[in-house]
């Protein structure tokens, strides 16, 4: 193993660990509510918008810092980013009033925002020619983060308490640390697209990206109806609410499994084979699992979750293999923006659910992924994608 290989393979471990905490405290809030609805007199509707700020900070700014982190930052973000977030989601439980609770919101959902872009783009870089290796790496990381932190924020008030929970920026400034020292600066892409616009650079990929971006977004609709819904869905079946959470925790953990065998399928098989068998297969699983009671179902739930991910790396490999110079923005639109349209699908799903049942939603929700996979149809595949590269490649 040479010096730059054991470098590389560093940097792809601190990259990961930031992602882990970084999303960690993303999934802080959930868990926060109910103490924080009872110290600051918050309606539930207020408390709905608490939510809705947080995703808008976070999610649909991406492209902002993708932007940026391309053309002129060569690793501040992805290297300070997991501290912003770690100081003011870790200060959540000391808001004396709702408009402090906002804007370290805002401040946290900026931190978490800004991280995103970058690190994928250097982890991708990082991995060389297993990118579909190294981009499951990373995202996996980020999943199991997500799915582990209200576990954290939890116990971590239960032990410190709301007015000590400063103390869980700890993790964060160790992560900051990692990422500080072991990932180097990378020249950003300005030198190489001479400043162009990013329609210009968009060429005749714009039609893939934008079916890539469908997909993601129909990936990220499914998983956070379910992650929203199934604690109530439980709870609706007679499950006592520590099963429903164990259960609900497997769906995450065995969809990150699902996002790092997914990077590895598609270095395998092709991005577009694996995204085709995702859609087709994920739909009738997850509609087995409401149709059917009892352990059969919950196997059903946790092989459809582990399916269904499987397109999570492999999105923002394909985008960023089409726009190698754009690779910040184009991550950001497939795990920022898509994430963030993913869970517009929510109040849908919630107002059908009223109307009918929530057991009836969901199956609205799980035929979704049929319609990715007609979309998954016209992607090109690999080695057309290839020859298309290496043809824009040449006339630029």
């Amino acid at each position: 193993m040479t010096l730059l290989e054991k470098k590389d393979k560093v940097a792809i471990f601190s990259l990961s660990v930031g992602h882990f905490i970084n999303d960690a405290y993303s999934n802080f809030l959930g868990s926060l509510l109910p103490l924080l609805m009872v110290k600051l007199k918050l309606t539930i509707a207020e408390a709905g918008w608490l939510g809705a700020i947080l995703v808008i900070s976070s999610s649909f700014t991406q492209p902002i810092y993708g932007y940026l982190s391309d053309r002129y930052l060569q690793r501040c973000f992805a290297v300070f980013s997991p501290l912003v977030t770690a100081v003011f989601m870790s200060c959540l439980g000391l808001a004396p009033n709702c408009w402090i609770l906002v804007s370290l919101l805002i401040c946290g959902g900026i931190g978490i925002a800004s991280f995103h872009p970058q690190g994928a783009a250097m982890a991708a870089l990082a991995s060389r020619h297993r990118k579909g290796l190294g981009m499951s790496i990373f995202v996996t990381s980020g999943t199991i983060g997500y799915s582990l932190g209200p576990l954290i924020i939890t116990y971590a008030v239960a032990f410190f308490g709301m007015e000590h929970s400063y103390l869980i920026m700890i993790p964060g400034i160790i992560a900051f640390s990692l990422l500080y020292f072991f990932v180097s600066p990378v020249e950003h892409s300005s030198t190489s697209i001479g400043g162009a616009p990013l329609r210009d650079s968009l060429g005749m990929f714009w039609r893939p990206l934008l079916l890539l971006y469908f997909l993601a977004v129909i990936r990220s609709a499914v998983q956070i109806c379910f992650v929203n819904f199934l604690p109530l869905y439980f709870a609706q079946k007679g499950l006592g609410a520590i099963l429903a959470g164990k259960i609900t925790s497997l769906f995450l953990f065995f969809g990150a499994i699902g996002g790092f065998s997914g990077g590895t399928l598609a270095d395998k098989f092709g991005g577009k084979n694996v995204i085709s068998f995702s859609m087709l297969f994920s739909t009738p699983l997850l509609l087995a699992f409401l149709l059917t009671q009892g352990i059969s179902s919950y196997v059903f739930l946790v092989i459809g979750g582990t399916i269904l991910l499987f397109t999570l790396p492999v999105n923002v490999v394909m985008a960023q293999t089409l726009m190698p110079d754009r690779a910040s923005v184009v991550s950001a639109l497939m795990m920022g923006v898509a994430w963030g349209m993913g869970g517009m699908a929510v109040p849908i799903i919630g107002k059908i659910a009223d109307s009918a049942s929530l057991g009836k939603a969901l199956m609205v929700v799980v035929i979704l992924p049929v319609l990715g996979f007609f979309l998954s149809l016209r992607l090109p595949k690999r080695k057309a994608l290839q020859e298309e590269i290496l043809q824009t490649s040449q006339i630029a």
